[in-house]
């Protein structure tokens, strides 16, 4: 690994020991405790320490070695301008169900970049092939104690993984997890498996499952998604829509494997996406089932947290806010994607019949961009919405649901921006959070502080 002479410091936060010791951004941290860091995983095994000596270079070129006494784990309250204190790594397979190569020419570069970095799933819950993880990045990961980390398996069949990743190192690939999931290694670990008909569900899916079992208590969770398809595959391998008599057939076959996995560790461990219930028509499981909601940002179990908030918020807000409700007067639009159109729909409904004063119009956009297999929000283009919603009376707010913009940024995948569709459209925009007490919140047009539990 080549060790770089220092990473630059991005900022510093607000009453931490970095601010209080004087550390600005724009300075160079070289070392710590007389050690070159040559990523995020070597910064942060170093900074655990109570004692630190830590040699930074300000901007004037003067070095400053800090003697810091902190609590084990504090954190010093640093972030760099590279989060990774290195070069991203790029993929080096070339999976069959790769969205990325399904994406149309023109877009920004930053679009394309194909990350399959261990770091990343460390920090940022990314998944990984482990096809690009050397002997050292696990030993690493052992001695750092980072967890937990993300795998995306797809299968557990060397051949197929090979076939599947377009990488002939991707079976072998698979031993890293006995390593990391030997016992005493303390090192937690959630999988994945992207769905593809006739290529690995079925009998494969059920051998996979059967395999990752094994490696309970270390992999705590697998989800199983299906494949998204865009209109974008010429010259690419030849993959199929599941439909509604598949999805029926992998929630029976996950579902099985939740009751006997449950007998046998008490947790549920395989857990279909919310995909494939919407594709069924099945109502989601019962919260319980979620083991905790252990993998809500890779879409399992999503809208039944949403439900469930906001079935209480919606009961809170009856109870304690009633005069305000009968007071509204608001009339406001909300746009999504195919895929929860009708739940936000008849959410929509009911606030409305408790509220007479509320007008809710809920418009569901197809998604021409990338076409209309593709039916998850955060996907949806800011052309599209502009097309579909013009000339519409909006009322006075158009909501938007945060998923389909960039993070920390109000920009959405084609490069409109949201004041761009407030432009276009002549009406402001607001951003609904994936939260049932926000949403009951923007509907009344209330504080959500006010309706969430103590």
């Amino acid at each position: 690994m080549t060790k770089k002479k220092g990473h630059v410091i991005g900022s510093v936060a607000i009453g931490s020991i970095a601010e209080e010791m004087g550390i600005e951004p724009g300075d160079m941290l070289l070392k710590i405790n007389d050690e070159e860091i040559g990523d995020i995983f070597d910064y942060q095994f170093l900074v655990q320490d109570d004692h630190l000596d830590v040699l930074v270079k300000k901007a004037d070129g003067e070095e400053w070695l800090l003697d810091i006494d902190k609590d084990f784990d504090e954190e010093l309250g640093i972030e760099f301008e590279n989060g990774l204190m290195d070069d991203y790594r790029s993929c080096c397979n070339k999976c069959i169900f790769c969205f990325i190569d399904q994406m149309p020419k023109g877009m920004r570069p930053t679009l394309y970049f194909k990350d399959d970095d261990s770091r990343l799933s460390f920090l940022q819950g990314n998944y990984v092939t482990l096809t690009n993880m050397s002997d050292a990045d696990i030993d690493r990961i052992l001695k750092y104690h980072l967890s937990p980390i993300n795998v995306s398996f797809q299968t557990t069949n060397p051949e197929l993984r090979c076939k599947m990743l377009g990488n002939r190192f991707a079976g072998e690939a698979l031993k890293k997890v006995d390593k990391l999931c030997a016992e005493g290694s303390g090192i937690e670990l959630n999988g994945q498996i992207v769905l593809c008909k006739g290529v690995n569900d079925g009998e494969e899916l059920e051998r996979s499952i059967s395999d990752l079992t094994k490696y309970i208590p270390n992999l705590q969770s697998v989800s199983v998604v299906p494949v998204g398809l865009s209109r974008h595959r010429e010259g690419l391998y030849p993959l199929e829509p599941f439909d509604g008599e598949d999805a029926a057939k992998v929630i029976d076959q996950i579902e099985r494997w939740q009751k006997k996995v449950y007998n046998e560790h008490g947790i549920h461990f395989i857990h279909a996406s919310d995909e494939w219930y919407f594709l069924a028509g099945r109502d989601f499981p019962e919260a319980e089932r979620y083991d905790g909601y252990i993998q809500l940002e890779n879409g399992v179990g999503m809208m039944r947290l949403f439900i469930e908030e906001y079935e209480d918020a919606l009961s809170r807000a009856v109870a304690n806010r009633a005069k305000e409700i009968a007071a509204v007067n608001r009339h406001i639009s909300m746009a999504t994607g195919r895929l929860v159109y009708p739940c936000i729909r008849d959410m929509a409904a009911k606030a409305m019949q408790i509220c007479p004063g509320l007008k809710v119009d809920v418009y569901e956009i197809i998604n021409e961009f990338f076409g209309e297999r593709i039916t998850v929000s955060g996907l949806l283009t800011g052309q599209d919405i502009i097309g579909q919603l013009q000339g519409r009376d909006l009322g006075q707010m158009l909501y938007l649901p945060e998923n389909l913009l960039r993070s920390g940024d109000d920009i959405l995948l084609d490069d409109v921006r949201v004041p761009d569709i407030e432009r276009e459209l002549n009406v402001p925009v607001g951003i609904a959070k994936c939260d049932g007490y926000e949403f009951v919140a923007d509907l009344f047009g209330l504080d959500a502080s006010e309706l969430m539990p103590e």
